[in-house]
């Protein structure tokens, strides 16, 4: 299968009787009856599918565009992953029915088909040609009679009363809030609601699949969702967190280490919940992953009594216990309050070039534009020799003369035919071409990447764009406080205590630079 009008040939030779397809997978195969397939492809295919593999997965993989993968939150869990979520279920009911939200291929309904051979199966799934693969994998296995395919957004999703237990396990597709449109919103936010929580329009689809299964789901019904683990520290998972206390009723929280690739191709750190509806007592079982092989059918962890949970803001903290607090420590954010760097909405306008080069040197500010600025520059940043200039004009141009009017206007026509005044910052800007640019912090430091931040003496007064973080005091530190400051921060600060995605890379938001604890300042003095 070399390419995808050859996948969707293959699925539709296995599927064989074509009557239950939806009208968007009948388009697909009408559109590509053409193609003809050797009855030897289709039988090795078929002979792939029945000792377990995916071949029509791996190909839907390989041939998809990673861009549109991602665009659409396809992606596929590997088999250890699976398996050791379905033995979590094996060990807490044996479920009538299953449900799986975002189906794919079908490999959790097809290791639950196994599993469970009594089940109905639910495979939920947007994409036509997935849902295709996700039929031809239950033709081949001879569970037509027992599975049904939904082509729909699983959001919008009616199932049947069912007297039995319906468990819900899966990996719910990842799309960011940039992606998802404000009625879509709105629903999240006005059924939160019906259960006294407060939710944000910028949670994820995945966080609205977890609402959706509340809404779906009766008591005693149980689940396990792999997703992204931001949602344990954010703010706008602060709703999905309190519906696992109170609704959803978390039982257990499985986080693989970030060196895991749980979603190969993907920067994420993986967490795998599990939960019984309506479960408001018993303890939560918690555990950091270190390894696939040893997530042991999701059997370990260690129990946290619900009002921890209920308390705590964070939870990866809970997962992974930080260093307990000591005497004489205080929290960062008492001594200074942090900022991210401004936005420009365009970097490639904004950070001067050669088109800038008749403007007034008063408006391209010396800024730190990317990370490798602070890490070059180590505990001092004491030259702005070598830094890109940024240009911030005024939103009122009367201050300047005739001749700097001109080169600002004609600066201006440039960018706006390089379509800088059309992006959202731009357009909520007071006037679209006035960066704004904060004042210079006397401490700057980096918050993402490989590695522990960057904290920087900023004594050259740098500005900085969204690459850093600036520190502001909150009261008056002398030259040698804020260099013992950095001094100590970049002697003791780890990555252990950011928010650490897939392969590595840890990011730090200001909230989490505030709460970095360090001693009191005499202390550092003495």
């Amino acid at each position: 299968m070399q390419t995808e009008s050859a996948l969707i040939a293959m699925s539709y030779a296995l599927i064989g009787d074509l009557g239950r397809l939806s009208a968007a997978e009948r388009t697909l195969v009408d559109a590509n009856r053409h193609i003809t397939l050797s009855p030897s492809e289709s039988a090795a295919t078929r002979k792939a599918i029945l000792a377990g593999g995916d071949p029509l997965g791996e190909a839907f993989l390989r041939l998809r565009s990673s861009l549109q993968r991602r665009s659409d939150g396809a992606v596929y869990t590997p088999a250890a992953i699976v398996d050791s979520m379905m033995s979590w279920l094996s060990s807490q009911a044996t479920p009538g029915r299953i449900v799986d939200p975002g189906a794919g291929s079908g490999r959790f309904v097809l290791a639950a088909g196994k599993r469970f051979p009594g089940a109905q199966l639910v495979g939920v799934e947007m994409d036509p040609l997935a849902a295709l693969m996700l039929r031809a994998n239950i033709h081949v296995h001879g569970w037509t009679h027992r599975a049904t395919v939904l082509v729909e957004d699983y959001r919008t999703v009616k199932l049947t009363a069912f007297k039995g237990t319906t468990a819900f396990i899966g990996n719910p597709p990842y799309v960011r809030h940039h992606d998802i449109g404000e009625t879509w919103k709105s629903w999240y936010a006005a059924r939160f609601s019906e259960f006294g929580i407060k939710a944000s329009g910028l949670a994820g689809l995945h966080l609205h699949f977890f609402l959706q299964t509340r809404l779906l789901a009766k008591k005693g019904d149980v689940g396990a969702f792999i997703t992204s683990s931001e949602w344990l520290d954010v703010n706008y998972g602060s709703a999905l967190r309190q519906l696992l206390i109170d609704e959803l009723g978390g039982l257990a929280l499985h986080v693989l280490a970030p060196t895991v690739e749980a979603f190969p191709g993907t920067a994420t750190t993986a967490a795998i919940t599990c939960f019984r509806v309506g479960e408001t007592e018993a303890p939560m079982r918690v555990r950091s992953v270190p390894t696939l092989a040893l997530l042991n059918g999701l059997s370990k962890g260690q129990e946290v009594e619900r009002d921890r949970f209920q308390h705590e803001k964070r939870w990866s903290i809970i997962v992974r216990p930080t260093t307990p607090h000591r005497d004489g420590e205080i929290e960062l954010g008492e001594l200074f309050r942090v900022h991210r760097g401004q936005v420009t909405g365009a970097n490639n306008i904004w950070i001067a070039g050669k088109n800038a080069e008749k403007l007034p040197d008063s408006i391209k500010m010396p800024s730190v534009t990317k990370a490798r600025d602070l890490i070059d520059a180590g505990d001092n940043l004491g030259c702005a020799k070598a830094l890109r200039r940024v240009v911030d004009i005024p939103a009122d141009l009367d201050q300047f003369g005739e001749q700097d009017q001109r080169h600002i206007s004609a600066f201006l026509e440039w960018a706006r035919a390089h379509g800088a005044d059309q992006s959202y910052t731009a357009q909520h800007r007071k006037a679209w071409w006035s960066v704004g640019l904060k004042d210079p912090a006397p401490i700057l430091c980096t918050y993402m990447g490989r590695r522990p931040p960057q904290f920087t003496l900023n004594t050259c007064g740098a500005r900085h764009i969204n690459i850093a973080h600036g520190l502001y005091p909150r009261q008056a530190l002398s030259a040698s406080d804020l260099a013992t400051f950095v001094a100590w921060l970049n002697k003791n600060v780890s990555t252990d205590s950011g928010r650490t995605y897939s392969g590595g890379l840890t990011k730090f938001e200001p909230k989490e630079i505030e709460r970095l604890r360090i001693p009191r300042l005499g202390t550092l003095s003495a």
